[in-house]
C-alpha cells in the first residue's frame, strides 16, 4: 500500500521519514518530488567490468545546463537527502522527465527500510537533452512494510551505500563475492 500526502506528513512529524530540504510544494497526493543535484559522473572506461572497481569522473552541472548524450550512462544524484525508517521508498521518474526521453534509473528504484542518503541516479536518454541542476527529476513514493524489520539497511553489516554523499556513487558490485 502506498502512503498518502497526509500520511507522509505524519511520518515526517514522527521522524520515520526525513527529507532535507523539505518543501511543502513538492509534496504530491502520494509522492514527493526530488530534484537533480549539482553533480554528474561518467565512468572513466567505456567497457565496465563487474569484478573491478570502475572509476568515475565527477563534474558539476554548469548554470547553462548540460546536454546528455544517448548511449552514455550518467550517474546523477538527488539534491535531497532522505531517511526512511519504517517504509520502503521507491524512486520513480516524473512523467515530464520521461516525456523528454530521460530515464533516471536502470534497475535501482527501490530503497530499503533504513536507507539514509541521497539517491544516485542511473541516467540515460533517447536523444540529446539539456538538463539543469535543481530541475525536478523524480518522485519518491513510500510503501507500508508488513511485519517487523530485523536489520535496517543503515545498520546492515557490509551495506555498500551507507556513506553520506552529495555526489553520485559508482557501482560497488566489485565488493560482492562471485
Amino acid at each position: 500500500m502506498i502512503i498518502s500526502d497526509k500520511r507522509i506528513l505524519e511520518e515526517i512529524e514522527l521522524g520515520n521519514i526525513l527529507i532535507e530540504p523539505f518543501r511543502r510544494e513538492c509534496l504530491g497526493t502520494n509522492s514527493y518530488d526530488v530534484h537533480l543535484g549539482r553533480h554528474l559522473a561518467t565512468y572513466e572506461e567505456r567497457v565496465l567490468d563487474a569484478k573491478e572497481h570502475n572509476k568515475i569522473d565527477t563534474f558539476e552541472i554548469p548554470p547553462e545546463g548540460f546536454v546528455l548524450q544517448p548511449n552514455t550512462l550518467y550517474l546523477g544524484v538527488t539534491a535531497e537527502y532522505t531517511e526512511t525508517h519504517k517504509h520502503v521508498p521507491f524512486l520513480e521518474g516524473k512523467s515530464s522527465t520521461g516525456r523528454l526521453g530521460i530515464n533516471i534509473h536502470a534497475t535501482a528504484g527501490k530503497g530499503d527500510v533504513g536507507f539514509c542518503n541521497t539517491w544516485t541516479l542511473e541516467i540515460s536518454c533517447t536523444q540529446p537533452v539539456r538538463i539543469y541542476a535543481g530541475m525536478p527529476i523524480g518522485q519518491l513514493i513510500y510503501f507500508v512494510v508488513e511485519g517487523d524489520v530485523d536489520v535496517l539497511y543503515n545498520a546492515k553489516k557490509g551495506a555498500k551505500y551507507n556513506k553520506r554523499s552529495v555526489k553520485p556513487v559508482e557501482s560497488m558490485m566489485w565488493k560482492n563475492k562471485f
